[in-house]
């Protein structure tokens, strides 16, 4: 048995999994570190009595230490959600338990589930690289390259990086930390900004969307010219609920491009910038994915 944690900034997905297959899922609240890991501590042990569980894995919310040789590996950093900075994520989940753990952003995991079970799997040649973006309450990246998610000092933070502006776009942006790095340009809050309303208020006929498309069209451009990446799939509330949105992020990059990158044009673009194939069920599968390696790393098969 496998057990996958998935922590997000408003709820708890604790999982229990037998390979890539979840069994049992049961959801917490995010409320204060405390009392969100002791409940979820609660869910492993009652379920580790019953089978015992062989592996975690855990797919958080950032900023993370994901250093192993950092004193306070596993350990959120700085955060704007209010009371987390310097919890023990990793720490507190996995002391009760004599088992092998890993821990990874949310955005990785998500990565490495679709690189082994969704859209890197499709096709008689699956993929070998692949950018995760999810555009929801913030903008996160993770990547999954040749079977393994990417960090070094920190994981990447792609959200925070600047984008040429679409021609005469004037908004200022609404990051605290940048004001008009993509985070601040194209993420729910951000966009509730630019056009002075909810998301789900927003016409979709509205010229300003083109700005928006142009945006994240950027952002797919650099993270293919930098990382090669093969697929860069686009998730999360804004990435996936806004219909017709990706269509023109597609034709953007390709014109963006330039043609530079051979691979990339008109009849390629489908394949390469993409909505997740696994859904809303690719951020539980990275917990396990993430399990099942923390397994093998122990020579466990």
């Amino acid at each position: 048995m496998l057990a996958g944690i998935e922590l997000g900034g408003t709820k708890v997905l604790v999982l229990r999994a037998r390979g890539g297959t979840i069994v049992d899922r049961e959801t917490i609240a995010t409320t204060t570190p405390r009392e969100t890991l002791s409940s979820a501590v609660a869910v492993l042990k009652r379920w580790h009595a019953e089978a015992p569980i062989a592996a975690i894995g855990i797919g958080s919310f950032g900023p993370l230490r994901l250093d192993r040789r950092a004193p306070d590996f596993g350990v959120m950093l700085p955060t704007p959600k209010p009371g987390w900075a310097g919890a023990d994520i990793f720490g507190t989940l996995t002391a009760p338990f004599d088992c092998p753990a890993m821990i990874d952003t949310d955005v990785n995991g998500a990565a490495l589930a679709e690189l082994r079970w969704g859209a890197g799997a499709l096709g008689d040649a699956p993929s070998d690289s692949l950018c995760y973006i999810t555009i929801g309450t913030g903008v996160g990246a993770g990547f999954a390259f040749n079977g393994r998610t990417v960090h070094g000092a920190m994981h990447p933070e792609i959200g925070h990086i600047r984008v040429p502006r679409a021609p005469g776009d004037g908004f200022a942006g609404h990051c605290p930390f940048h004001g008009d790095c993509i985070e601040g340009l194209v993420s729910g809050p951000a966009l509730a900004h630019r056009f002075g309303m909810p998301g789900h208020e927003i016409d979709p006929a509205d010229p300003r969307w083109d700005d928006v498309a142009s945006d994240i069209a950027h952002l797919v451009s650099t993270i293919l010219l930098g990382t090669a990446a093969r697929q860069v799939l686009i998730g999360g509330g804004v990435g996936m609920g806004r219909t017709g949105l990706l269509a023109k992020v597609r034709r953007n990059v390709v014109v963006q491009l330039g043609g530079y990158l051979p691979h990339v044009d008109d009849s390629s673009i489908g394949r390469i910038v993409m909505t997740p194939l696994l859904g809303d069920q690719a951020g539980p599968l990275g917990a396990v994915a993430l399990a099942m390696d923390a397994l093998s790393a122990k020579g466990v098969s």
